[in-house]
C-alpha cells in the first residue's frame, strides 16, 4: 500500500473512531451529571478502554508480549462495545428529538428524569456486556456445516470426495491454543480426503505466530490427499512472502494462481487474493488463464478468498467455488452491510450450473465475538 494512501486511510479511521468515542463519552457523562463520584470513575475507565486498542498496536510494533496481548484483547472488545453503545446513544437521541415535538415519554421517565438517565446508563452497560459475553462464547464454539453436492463429470473416478473447508482462521494472539487444538481434532475426526483453507489463515503479523509456534497446530491437520491453502487479504497485509513460507514449512500446500490434479480425481484451483495488486502492484491470473491448465472433464473446485465478480465463474466448467472473507459481518448489524456489498455474504447458491459457497469463517478479526452468525467448519461430501 502506498504510504500516502495508508496515511489517508489511518487518518479517516482515527477520525471516525475518535468521533464515536467522544459521542458515547459525552452521553455517558451527561447521564452522570448528578453523580460526581461515578464521574470520577467513569472518565479514567472510559479513557483506558478507548485507548487500549491504539496502545496495543503501538506496543506490538515493538514487541508482542503479555502486556500487548492484554491491551489488544481489551481494545478489541471495546471496538464492539463502542458500536453498540453508539447505536444506543443514537436511538436515545432520536427518541429525545421526537419527544421534543410530541410527548412520547411515559410519566415514570419524566417524573424523575435524572434518575431515569442513570438507570438507562446502567441498563446499557448490562445489555452491551451481555451481548459481548454471548458473542465471545458463540465465537469459540464453531458449528459443523455438512453439505452434500453432486457433480456429473465423465472423467471422475471417485464416487465421493470428502472435503473439509475452513476459512478465516486468523491465527494470532487472540486465536490460538486449546481452542484451535479442539478445532483440529474436530476436523480430523471427519476423516477428510482433503482439507481446504480458504484464505486469512494468518491474522496479520507473522511475528507472534512464529514466536508462539502456532504453526504446530497446523501440523496436526490430517487429510488423505493433503492440506491446501490460498492467500487472503490478511496474508498480504502482514507480508505475503513470509506468511506463505511459514505455511509451506508446516505441511500446507499454498496454491497461488495455480492448479493441481488431486489424486487424479478432481482439479483444485487456488487463486491469489485480489489484494495482490494493491500490495505488490502485480495482477493475478484471470480465471480464463487458470482454466487453460485444467481438464474440465474432471470436477473443478476453485478457492478464491473474496467472493467478488461471481459472474466470471459461469460457463467455464467450474463446479464449485469456495470463498470466505465476509465473516457475514461477524456481529450484527455488520451483516446488513456485507449482504449489501456481496452477492453472497454467506451460504450456498447455484449460479447457472456453478455452485458458489461463502463461509462465515472460523476465527474472528478485531473483536473476538460473533453475534447473528456462527463460526463454522464446513464438510462437503461431493458425489459424482
Amino acid at each position: 500500500m502506498k504510504s500516502s494512501s495508508f496515511i489517508i486511510f489511518i487518518s479517516i479511521v482515527l477520525t471516525i473512531y475518535g468521533f464515536g468515542n467522544f459521542y458515547v463519552f459525552y452521553h455517558g457523562l451527561q447521564s452522570l451529571s448528578n453523580y460526581g463520584w461515578l464521574k470520577a470513575v467513569y472518565i479514567p475507565v472510559f479513557l483506558f478502554l478507548s485507548l487500549s486498542y491504539i496502545a496495543a498496536r503501538v506496543l506490538q510494533s515493538y514487541q508482542h508480549n503479555g502486556i500487548s496481548d492484554f491491551f489488544l484483547l481489551t481494545g478489541s472488545f471495546w471496538l464492539a462495545a463502542l458500536l453498540y453503545f453508539f447505536l444506543i446513544c443514537i436511538g436515545l437521541d432520536i427518541l429525545r428529538s421526537i419527544n421534543h415535538f410530541v410527548n412520547i415519554y411515559p410519566s415514570y421517565i419524566t417524573f424523575n428524569y435524572e434518575k431515569s438517565k442513570i438507570l438507562f446508563f446502567l441498563a446499557s452497560i448490562v445489555l452491551v456486556s451481555s451481548l459481548l459475553i454471548y458473542g465471545f462464547i458463540n465465537a469459540r464454539n464453531p458449528v459443523l456445516n455438512k453439505i452434500d453436492l453432486t457433480f456429473s463429470k465423465e472423467n471422475s473416478k471417485s464416487t465421493s470426495i470428502n472435503a473439509v473447508v475452513v476459512s478465516d482462521i486468523h491465527l494470532g494472539p487472540l486465536s490460538c491454543g486449546k481452542w484451535f487444538d479442539e478445532v483440529v481434532e474436530r476436523i480430523n475426526a471427519l476423516n477428510p480426503d482433503v482439507i481446504l483453507l480458504a484464505g486469512d489463515v494468518i491474522d496479520e503479523d507473522i511475528k507472534p505466530v512464529i514466536e508462539r509456534n502456532l504453526g504446530e497446530h497446523l501440523l496436526n491437520l490430517k487429510a488423505k490427499y493433503g492440506v491446501f491453502a490460498i492467500t487472503g487479504n490478511h496474508e498480504f497485509i502482514g507480508g505475503v512472502a513470509p506468511a506463505v513460507k511459514y505455511l509451506q514449512e508446516h505441511n500446507i500446500t499454498v496454491l497461488r494462481d495455480t492448479s493441481v490434479l488431486v489424486n487424479n480425481q478432481f482439479y483444485l484451483i487456488g487463486r491469489d487474493d485480489r489484494e495482490i495488486d494493491r500490495f505488490s502492484g502485480k495482477q493475478r491470473k484471470s480465471l480464463d488463464e487458470l482454466m487453460k491448465e485444467v481438464d474440465n472433464k474432471y470436477p473443478v473446485i476453485v478457492l478464491n478468498h473474496q467472493p467478488t465478480k461471481l459472474d466470471e465463474l459461469v460457463g467455464k466448467g467450474i463446479d464449485l467455488s469456495i470463498s470466505g472473507h465476509t465473516h457475514h459481518g461477524q456481529f450484527f448489524p455488520n451483516n446488513i452491510i456485507t449482504s449489501m456489498l456481496y452477492e453472497v455474504s454467506r451460504g450456498l447458491i447455484n449460479k447457472s450450473g456453478t455452485w458458489v459457497f461463502v463461509s462465515t469463517g472460523l476465527g474472528t478479526w478485531g473483536p473476538p465475538i460473533r453475534i447473528g452468525n456462527h463460526p463454522e467448519i464446513v464438510n462437503f461430501i461431493i458425489s459424482n
